[in-house]
């Protein structure tokens, strides 16, 4: 074993060959641009996900929520801003989106096995999906409706007092109460039997 270690010792003090000396940095490169087409390639990917056109890519979505999102404020407005899909269900932040879109793995199975493929089955089901989603957003304190809506930004004096009271960091750390809580079927109508 002493032999072997003396050995490695040495070698790793003689000159270099040229080859190494060139090699290094060219493999590192390589490495690199390589690296930068893959990240490149998976954030393309991932944004693609994201858009209207995905997402409704699947009549189960057209037919139903899609159609639901069109009559609300979040979709046409005095001011011209449309939420998409994306803006309300995927975070903004890396970490986050990536968790959320491995848990879309689950949505990608059920499309394969047709869970929910008709009007009627998404109607059995969307009580459960609504309250899937809604209990999302209860544990990441709404985080995908302060990708727009902050409390700073909010003008309270246009608000009825019960939304003055409600709107504001101090209800949310006493009472935990978040956007969902309150505003279930802003965008699409609420489940039968809820």
């Amino acid at each position: 074993m002493k032999q072997k270690i003396k050995i490695w010792w040495e070698k790793l003090w003689l000159p270099m060959n040229i080859k190494w000396f060139v090699g290094i940095p060219v493999g590192g490169f390589v490495a690199f641009f390589f690296g930068i087409l893959f990240w490149g390639g998976f954030n393309w990917g991932v944004e693609s996900t994201n858009s209207m056109e995905f997402c409704i890519s699947c009549h189960e979505m057209k037919n139903t929520v899609y159609l639901e999102l069109q009559e609300s404020k979040h979709f046409k407005n005095h001011v011209g801003i449309q939420a998409t899909c994306a803006d309300c269900h995927v975070p903004k932040d890396w970490v986050p989106k990536m968790i959320r879109k491995v848990k879309a793995t689950r949505e990608l199975y059920h499309k394969a096995m047709g869970t929910i493929d008709t009007l009627e089955k998404f109607e059995t089901h969307r009580l459960e999906l609504a309250q899937r989603v809604w209990a999302e957003m209860k544990d990441n304190n709404s985080l995908e409706c302060r990708n727009c809506h902050s409390y700073e930004a909010m003008d309270l004096s246009l608000q009825n007092r019960q939304a003055q009271r409600r709107h504001t960091l101090e209800w949310y750390e006493k009472t935990g109460d978040t956007c969902i809580d309150c505003h279930k079927g802003v965008a699409h109508k609420l489940p039968e039997g809820y």
